[in-house]
């Protein structure tokens, strides 16, 4: 029974620094490596404290949870701060002096953390039910692997398989769990930020209902008069002083376009249509687009993808992300474009570019209202883009390294025909 309460008291280690990240860090502190430094300082605390009250049994055998901490430090901040943590155990453990333990510990490690480190990628971009199943998978392979070293180097007894079983049971238990709260936390938090954007969107849709029509009508008359001064024996200075003025009118009136897309949106008319059909003709639009700007598309993309949406819309949306893609190439390179279903009945798109690519924060905040990457872009194009895709019932990620290039990853219920 006492090990049944110190292992409690060692879940409690567990759950202070999650919740400490989410109600004092996050909210507070916006700058990304500061927020993977002050998390990964959290876990390296969480160690320490395992570590110093651990679970003590037969004549001086001692058990915890230290692993957890390395595991979610390596699993959601990254290689360098699983490193660091892995460091940090070992050295803390040589402070009880170099024995069996040590090298049992060490041994363990050198097993486990190449195969964690080697699945930390995929864990960031799967879905909340596979990351459960990962981590806890993790955690079994890592007690199985400490049960299996330390019997080989210090025997067996039942006493020891007793207290290596139950130990083995509770570290895979509280990985699940605090691994379910993890997600749990993380996605009320992310609710929230939509609830926060959904009320911006709806004063967006607002002031467009009572403005777009009233500024259109204006602009559209300088536009006709500008016109009607342009003369053929007009100078040629005040000829470019047109045209530039008549360029300005047509990108703010494809502002209001945007605006109007957004607080309007027309998505009634919702039809099954196969997107890898949506998805050719736009790449062949885009491809006109860029012609003169040495980008080169390859494709890959099923013959039957079929989902339910508007293809106008759809379309509409590839479109900004396929010119996005172009457009962080200022020297040219491959755009990338396959669409294939998955096994999850869904029908997942996937558009990689070479550009100039974007860091964590950046790519945190695209979609956002009034977020844009461009000179004189206003962040609309996209916004819209995100709102449909989610309006049929899809989903977007995006993976993206500066220098490097950016990956969008759209996926959508499918339709069996």
């Amino acid at each position: 029974m006492s090990i049944v309460k110190d292992f409690l008291l060692q879940l409690t280690l567990m759950i202070i620094p999650i919740f400490s990240y989410f109600t004092f860090i996050l909210e507070k502190v916006k700058n990304d490596r500061a927020i993977k430094m002050f998390v990964t300082l959290l876990w390296g605390a969480s160690i320490l404290l395992c570590m110093s009250f651990p679970v003590e049994y037969g004549g001086g055998n001692r058990l915890d949870l230290r692993f957890i901490p390395l595991l979610f430090g390596t699993l959601y901040l990254g290689i360098w701060p699983g490193l660091f943590l892995s460091v940090l155990i070992i050295l803390y453990r040589m402070t009880s002096g170099i024995t069996m333990g040590l090298y049992t510990t060490i041994l363990v490690l050198v097993i486990t953390l190449p195969v964690i480190l080697y699945v930390q990628r995929m864990f960031i971009r799967v879905k909340k039910d596979r990351r459960v199943m990962i981590a806890t998978g993790l955690s079994f392979l890592y007690c199985l692997c400490g049960m299996t070293v330390f019997s080989l180097m210090n025997g067996i007894s039942l006493p020891v398989l007793k207290a290596q079983g139950i130990h083995l049971l509770f570290t895979v238990s509280v990985t699940c769990f605090c691994t379910v709260l993890i997600e749990k936390i993380r996605e009320t938090h992310q609710l929230r930020l939509e609830v926060q954007d959904a009320e911006k969107f709806r004063m967006i849709s607002e002031l467009t209902s009572v403005f777009a029509h009233e500024i259109r009508n204006p602009m559209q008359v300088t536009r006709g008069f500008l016109q009607l001064l342009d003369e053929p024996d007009l100078a040629h200075h005040k000829k470019e002083y047109i045209k530039v003025s008549i360029e300005e009118l047509d990108r703010a009136n494809e502002i209001i376009n945007d605006f109007l897309a957004f607080g309007k949106p027309s998505m009634n008319t919702y039809g099954t249509i196969n997107v890898g059909e949506q998805l050719k003709r736009v790449t062949t639009l885009i491809q006109t687009f860029s012609i003169n700007q040495q980008v080169e598309f390859k494709s890959d993309i099923a013959d039957d993808c079929w989902i339910k949406a508007n293809p106008q819309k759809l379309n509409q949306s590839l479109i900004n992300i396929l010119k996005n893609a172009v457009e962080s190439m200022p020297d040219g390179g491959t755009v990338w474009i396959a669409c294939h279903s998955t096994d999850d009945r869904h029908i997942r798109i996937t558009i990689k570019d070479q550009g100039i690519g974007m860091n964590p924060k950046q790519v945190d905040r695209l979609g956002s209202p009034y977020y844009s990457l461009k000179e004189k872009g206003t962040g609309l194009g996209m916004m819209v883009s995100y709102q449909i895709i989610r309006s049929f019932k899809g989903s977007i990620t995006v993976e993206s390294e500066e220098g490097v290039g950016t990956e969008f990853v759209i996926e959508f219920p499918r339709v069996e025909t």
